[in-house]
């Protein structure tokens, strides 16, 4: 009877110990989820640690979670990242000197695309709106293209 009673005791401490055990490890998974969401797969380079399976990403996450583990706050977390890995490992870097292309490169590109659109159809109406050739230069043009007839006179 008390073998049962000694049981029943440590399998509820059991229990316990593992439910606890459970509640830290899913409150780490969420940290290690919510750091890797913030940081690039360095494979992918269009996926973040969070979506990306290559094996890169996957020792990412595992650096991530023991960094947590030893105490650090999640943004020691990404400043360790980026001092590794450079300004590129986080899916939203800074706005400084060196990542200035990265975030008004795309507008740049797209102004310099629509002025060179402008430009050219200015040109292109320009061009349409020529005056017409003048009886005396349409008769030059007939005999310089050997045709010996009357020019039309329109």
């Amino acid at each position: 009877m008390k073998i049962r009673k000694y049981l029943i005791l440590l399998t509820i401490f059991l229990c316990a110990v593992t439910s606890a055990h459970a509640a830290d490890d899913a409150a780490l998974e969420r940290r290690v989820q919510r750091i890797s969401e913030e940081l690039r797969c360095l494979v992918c380079q269009n996926q973040s640690l969070a979506d990306s399976h290559a094996e890169l990403a996957v020792d990412l996450k595992n650096q991530v979670r023991e960094k947590l583990k030893q105490g650090a706050s999640e943004k020691d977390v990404i400043v360790f990242m980026t001092e590794r890995y450079g300004d590129f490992v986080l899916y939203r870097p800074p706005v400084k000197a060196t990542t200035w292309l990265l975030w008004f490169g795309p507008g740049l590109l797209m102004v310099a695309g629509l002025l060179a659109l402008f430009l050219r159809l200015c040109r292109r109406a320009t061009l349409a709106a020529a005056p017409a050739l003048t009886a005396a230069e349409r008769a030059r043009a007939a005999v310089l293209l050997g045709n010996h007839s009357e020019p039309d006179h329109r």
